[in-house]
């Protein structure tokens, strides 16, 4: 069917996607499409000539190899922690301060989960779960009931959204809790009969199927399950924030002109949230959401305004295409035919008004989120805040980009701990004022043990909420774009930084590189031709480190100086090199690798009261034979760098969340986009998880100890 808008414009139907095959050797081509737009299909926005983290890796890789006097086998990375009665070994075992009482999923010696392709979310023997909330399940009081065969822009208003990535839970008091979800992308091929619907409402349902859900949650008779409260007149603070909720913007760049349009000529209103992945919850109670891949959603049918438009003189297409935005009929989903906000030559600056992070306080479902100017702008995985000894806020944020840098914010304001109303209500403004940071790492190539680290690293000042940092850019456009300040000052590249989180037992930041499976060269896997992370070939005495780019992921440990996040300065280690065990690049943080579950692409982490390391993963290759999960990770003690598989999620799905909760016995984690394989459809899925019906349904869940 076509129909058409009233000013003439024809709205096609569905455009059928091309069903190839696996993509980069990991995700499938539906998922590559619809998640992110296909960003490995395309150039590193980022073509500065900045520093690579895999150079500096490599520094400490090559002194390590050094030191041990000896060659070292295809294989045997050397870096901290490795036995042998360094320093590094008693940095490694020291014991780990329990900063709670340590419940079952942080101690319980449980077996791993096998690799396996199954259809099903696979625990270990003794635990289970069950599903809390489903796509199309109501969230507000007269939703109307939920069919993919019968949809209307209501029903997709009302019910929970199209995939789940970050959890929040915030406790309401002993029995129940809010329940705050991101959704963070829709696939028309898995979510709609073919035929059933036209072009025009498919983009309606995918403009509203984004956003967040806070859901009211009570605990089940079994402890450590949680379900959905489903009389939802007993669920007032319930809330579907979709594209009709308005966002309030603070920080410098409220009102500036990069942020005004035909719509908003204040420039401090925005409607909606798009593509929200990982986030974070605040010690003051409210939830934090990243607006990531932003940049796909926004497309053109004339010219792309030139600009300049920045004080620096940047035109605006360059500032476009720095942030992923290009002129391109590509884009399957086509919202800019249904609203001229999509549309580039209508609404220019209406791209500079995501990629911020969000606030919603879940407690309030009559006050208005925010997007918080002074964290900046690019493509925020999510953000993660802790106090520091001087009582200032300070939020990590990772730009997850082939290429692009890791940020941290530090207030300006003190943190008020009293728990007070008064206290919560300043503490909400925390966000608004302060001093936005990006990292350079530097490899300790020494030559000689002076310290029980890999590297070390700074935080470069980008702007404050009065003064620029940057020369030629305004403390708004420093804030507006963000990824242009950042080349300036020559921070470190990163593959992918996705989560970065804080350990609240040992203080430290954990950093999530996912991958960068475009990037090095291949070379044989033998003692005789060993390669560094760049692809450059080195003497034998240098141990494989990684074949194929960065096709697997690392895990960075990030100290910071003095244990006071407010400092802008650090050391780092190399935790994990993820992978198959069996193959020679493999690291995990010199425990016995034939003692630990393979892992692949670390996308989002947690922790247990013990501290131990928590992994959600997102793309593990076909050649490793395992759906996506979630692995616990001590990182501390005899047992640091012993990954366990704890769980695996349906086939097609990644492994969202995590999060620990109530005292180690509830762990709550959201399989989104099952059945995400390439010749998938509505009509001939290839998962029908939670198998509830005869297609699949995004979900959160929640697993625990069986009595």
């Amino acid at each position: 069917m076509t129909v058409t808008r009233p000013e003439g414009r024809p709205i096609l139907s569905l455009t059928p996607v091309a069903r190839e095959g696996v993509r980069h050797g990991s995700r499938s081509y539906l998922t590559c499409l619809f998640k992110c737009g296909n960003a490995c299909d395309h150039a590193e926005p980022n073509q500065t000539e900045t520093g690579h983290v895999r150079d500096e890796i490599a520094k400490a890789i090559a002194r390590r190899s050094v030191l041990r006097g000896t060659a070292v086998g295809a294989g045997a990375l050397v870096l901290s922690g490795v036995a042998g009665g360094s320093t590094l070994a008693a940095a490694a075992t020291a014991p780990l301060a329990a900063a709670g009482p340590g419940g079952p999923l942080a101690r319980l010696n449980f077996q791993p989960v096998a690799p396996n392709r199954r259809d099903a979310v696979v625990l270990p023997n003794g635990f289970d779960h069950n599903v809390i909330i489903r796509w199309g399940d109501p969230v507000v009081a007269g939703a109307p009931a939920f069919s993919p065969y019968d949809l209307t822009l209501d029903v997709v208003k009302k019910t929970f959204g199209y995939n789940n990535d970050y959890v929040s839970v915030v406790p309401l008091d002993d029995q129940r809790a809010l329940m705050t979800v991101n959704h963070e992308y829709d696939d028309p091929e898995l979510m709609y009969p073919a035929g059933r619907y036209t072009q025009e409402e498919i983009a309606w349902f995918g403009i509203y199927s984004h956003g967040l859900s806070v859901v009211t949650i009570k605990r089940g008779q079994v402890a450590g399950s949680w379900f959905r409260e489903k009389n939802l007149a007993a669920a007032p603070k319930n809330r579907r924030i979709n594209a009709d909720t308005k966002f309030h913007v603070t920080g410098p760049a409220a009102g500036h002109a990069l942020l005004q349009t035909t719509k908003d000529p204040s420039g401090t209103r925005i409607k909606g949230t798009l593509n929200n992945c990982a986030g974070g919850t605040t010690p003051w109670g409210t939830v934090l959401s990243g607006e990531e891949n932003f940049n796909q959603y926004f497309n053109t049918e004339g010219t792309v305004p030139a600009g300049p438009t920045l004080a620096s003189g940047t035109p605006l297409a360059t500032a476009y295409s720095r942030y992923g935005i290009a002129k391109s009929g590509s884009d399957p989903r086509k919202w800019y035919t249904v609203d001229d906000r999509f549309d580039l030559e209508a609404e220019p600056n209406e791209p500079h008004r995501f990629g911020w992070i969000v606030e919603v306080d879940p407690t309030n479902p009559n006050e208005s989120p925010k997007k918080h100017s002074m964290l900046g702008r690019f493509k925020h995985e999510g953000a993660c805040v802790t106090i520091a000894p001087n009582g200032k806020a300070v939020a990590y944020s990772g730009d997850d980009e082939r290429g692009d840098y890791m940020y941290k914010f530090v207030s300006a304001d003190l943190f008020d701990g009293r728990g007070t109303n008064a206290a919560r209500k300043h503490n909400k403004t925390l966000l608004t004022k302060g001093t936005l940071y990006v990292a350079k790492l530097t490899g300790n190539d020494s030559g000689a043990i002076t310290a029980p680290y890999d590297g070390t690293g700074e935080w470069i000042p980008l702007t404050s909420d009065t003064q620029s940092f940057v020369p030629g850019m305004t403390v708004e456009e420093v804030l507006v774009f963000t990824r242009h300040a950042a080349d300036l000052v020559a921070p470190t590249k990163m593959d992918r930084p996705e989560d970065i989180e804080v350990n609240p037992v040992n203080k430290k930041v954990y950093v999530a590189l996912t991958n960068n499976s475009n990037r090095g060269t291949s070379y044989p896997a033998d003692e005789a031709n060993p390669v560094t992370l760049s692809g450059t070939r080195t003497s034998p005495a240098a141990p494989l480190v990684n074949q194929s780019g960065n096709r697997n992921g690392y895990v960075l440990e990030m100290t910071p100086d003095a244990d006071d996040h407010a400092k802008d300065t650090f050391t780092w280690d190399l935790l994990l090199v993820c992978g198959d065990p069996e193959s020679p690049e493999t690291y995990f943080a010199g425990y016995d690798k034939s003692k630990v579950s393979r892992i692949s692409c670390p996308d989002n982490v947690t922790f247990d009261s013990l501290g131990n390391l928590w992994i959600a993963t997102d793309g593990a290759p076909t050649p490793m034979g395992q759906n996506d999960g979630l692995f616990r990770v001590p990182v501390a003690g005899p047992e640091r760098g012993h990954v366990k598989a704890f769980l695996s999620v349906p086939k097609g799905a990644e492994c969202c969340g995590p999060l620990i909760y109530d005292d180690d016995q509830s762990l709550f984690f959201a399989p989104q986009h099952p059945g995400e394989i390439s010749g998938a459809t509505f009509d001939a899925p290839a998962s029908t998880w939670p198998h509830t019906n005869d297609y699949p349904r995004p979900s959160v869940c929640v697993a625990y100890r069986q009595r």
